[in-house]
């Protein structure tokens, strides 16, 4: 069963998700026939890449608070984060334009590492402080899952996966999703936002029953008799 994950990795609530999601799915006992696919969504498409700039202030001029009250729900953030076991520094965060990291993601996705690169994403912005825009930075997280780092590149410096990106983006307006992060389990539940494992676990619970239903695994009868086998044996 599929389980789609709209995203942003510049959003701090998406990370700690996506750690609540583990947890609720570690505890499922069909886990190993769940596939996870993680969707684009882009918070701020107009985004300026801006390496140097706090973003205390970013989030002060685009929210309309003041620089204190806009650290002051970082740090917020942040203790959430850590609850979950997740280290932010989020003074370090580099204020980035997301579209190349998103087209990081689905060529990820063509190699079977989707998952390993939303985890190299989110790690690079929210605890290593490292500019997501960046080609040679996401290169450098390309080699770390295993990605060959020529093509990488070269999908990088083209406009490849921009297709695919923008396509996530409009799906997301199909499904309902408003904001990020948003799980949508079989195209028939969705779970918006960071909540506790427990949810999550409740809607696989319920979402995988329905499927089972509607995929049953196919029962194979088996009936001895007169057979023949490759050595010459008749009986």
């Amino acid at each position: 069963m599929k389980v789609e994950i709209w995203s942003d990795v510049m959003c701090p609530f998406c990370y700690i998700g996506k750690r609540k999601f583990e947890t609720a799915l570690e505890q499922f006992p069909q886990k190993d026939k769940i596939e996870i696919e993680w969707k684009s969504f882009q918070l701020n498409p107009a985004m300026k890449t801006e390496p140097g700039r706090s973003i205390n202030d970013y989030i002060s001029e685009i929210k309309g608070w003041s620089p204190e009250y806009a650290q002051e729900m970082n740090n917020h953030v942040t203790g959430m984060a850590a609850e979950v076991g997740l280290e932010y520094n989020m003074d370090k965060a580099v204020v980035a334009n997301s579209f190349d990291a998103h087209r990081f993601v689905q060529y990820a996705k063509t190699k079977g590492k989707g998952d390993a690169a939303e985890e190299q994403l989110f790690k690079a912005y929210f605890t290593d402080g490292k500019n997501t825009a960046d080609h040679e930075t996401l290169v450098e997280l390309g080699i770390e899952i295993g990605l060959d780092s020529e093509e990488l590149r070269a999908v990088l410096e083209s406009t490849k996966f921009t297709e695919q990106v923008r396509i996530d983006v409009y799906e997301a307006q199909q499904v309902g999703a408003r904001g990020v992060p948003f799980f949508v389990l079989d195209r028939k539940y969705a779970v918006s936002g960071a909540q506790q494992p427990e949810t999550f676990l409740g809607a696989l619970e319920k979402s995988f029953t329905e499927w089972e239903k509607a995929n049953p695994t196919p029962l194979i009868s088996y009936a001895d008799g007169a057979t023949c086998t490759p050595e010459g044996d008749c009986n």
